[in-house]
């Protein structure tokens, strides 16, 4: 006779990682972390502008010499050499350049050639719609269920708490389907076509920003599709061929990036009653468990555009990108030091976290696994014991 198994009781609201922190140690910790940034905001200079100029001179460079052996491409050893090049460009473009020099991070130098007020990045999002929908949106309202729309681009259920409908059922062929074409999602998401379709924005209101944007894609389409395969004369198909491969490869790395930033197992996300009387210090903690990092080598955090360093860039979006690196020990140790995850990982592993959280999510239910506590309450408990056993150390 078949017996039922015991039903497990409920699980409670998810305990944050940080539960176990009191109102002064969060003080304590936001200190520290207001001390790194006047660390580095004192000590930017001459390093860091020879940097960014170094980055720049790369990628053109690249770009140059991946459209120049183009103009070969029906030569297959010319196709692959010059696709890789243009391809390795555009990555740098995107995430070194585009996204960090958009973010404000190399303003202090005064230079109006490479400045967030004057730099249009190789992109179909037009910059000033990506710096509102980002910079303002996203990394104010990091993590926030119901105010940062980057969760889930507002298609896919990344949470459990979003309600399931059975258009979720595809979200994995949504997903891998997006990362092909990630330039063209962001710019729609840009558009606000959710809000759109809800009413809570008009055709009207829409109207402009959709022109402009169709505009940014007709001069990017017109760049790689058209300028570029005619210039190469009999070899323009395979040309134009290239510079899809190449807009594509950016695409799926710059993807995989950014969901290993936000959507791995051990990210938290926060109820929108968390704003209210948020201080700095809870707001650099919100930042820290709703990020995560990518470990590996110098070359590929540079192929990241840092972004590999996501909780110091989500800490300090502002700072330069190649000063991620010496911040992140700090970091660490701060997280070790107050009791909270430092989550990081390789690549291959983050991003088998991301899918294996989106396959699941496009199920019903996942509280079991992704909406369970953070942080058992025993945990909680014994961290909050020896937090407070050493008061002098951690506000050291």
């Amino acid at each position: 006779m078949l017996r039922r198994a015991p039903a497990r009781p409920a699980a409670g609201p998810p305990v944050s990682a940080a539960a176990h922190l009191t109102p002064a140690q969060v003080d304590a910790l936001g200190a520290e972390l207001d001390a790194i940034r006047a660390e580095v905001e004192a000590s930017r200079g001459e390093r860091d502008a020879r940097y960014i100029h170094a980055v720049i001179r790369t990628q053109r460079g690249l770009e140059f010499g991946g459209r120049a052996l183009l103009l070969f491409s029906k030569f297959p050893p010319a196709w692959i050499a010059g696709t890789a090049a243009l391809s390795v460009a555009k990555i740098l473009e995107n995430m070194e350049l585009g996204h960090n020099i958009l973010h404000g991070q190399w303003d202090w130098m005064r230079d109006p050639k490479i400045h967030s007020t004057t730099w249009d990045w190789d992109h179909v999002d037009p910059a000033e719609f990506w710096k509102r929908s980002h910079n303002f949106e996203h990394h104010t309202f990091t993590n926030v269920r119901g105010k940062d729309r980057d969760l889930g681009y507002t298609i896919m259920r990344i949470t459990p708490e979003q309600e399931w409908k059975p258009a979720d059922l595809i979200q994995p062929l949504t997903n891998l389907g997006l990362s092909l074409i990630f330039e063209y999602g962001i710019a729609m998401y840009d558009v606000e076509t959710d809000k759109i379709r809800s009413g809570e924005k008009t055709w009207a209101e829409a109207k402009p920003q959709i022109a402009t944007t169709l505009r940014k894609i007709g001069k990017q389409a017109a760049k790689d599709y058209v300028l570029f395969p005619l210039l190469s004369g009999p070899s323009a198909v395979s040309t134009l061929v290239a510079n899809l491969t190449a807009n594509t490869v950016r695409n799926v790395w710059s993807h995989a990036v950014i969901f290993c930033g936000h959507f791995p197992d051990g990210t938290e996300t926060f109820d929108e009653d968390r704003l209210e009387g948020e201080t700095q210090g809870e707001w650099y903690i919100r930042q820290m468990l709703g990020s995560a990092n990518l470990t590996g080598s110098k070359a590929m955090h540079i192929m990241t555009g840092n972004l590999s360093h996501q909780i110091e860039h989500h800490l300090f979006p502002d700072l330069p990108s190649n000063r991620y690196a010496e911040i992140a020990p700090k970091v660490r140790d701060i997280c070790r030091r107050y009791g909270l995850p430092y989550n990081a990982g390789p690549l291959p592993t983050q991003y088998a976290k991301v899918w294996k959280k989106i396959i699941r999510l496009a199920f019903p239910g996942g509280h079991e696994r992704y909406g369970a506590p953070t942080a058992p309450r025993a945990t909680v408990a014994r961290l909050r014991d020896r937090v407070r056993k050493t008061p002098a150390r951690i506000a050291a």
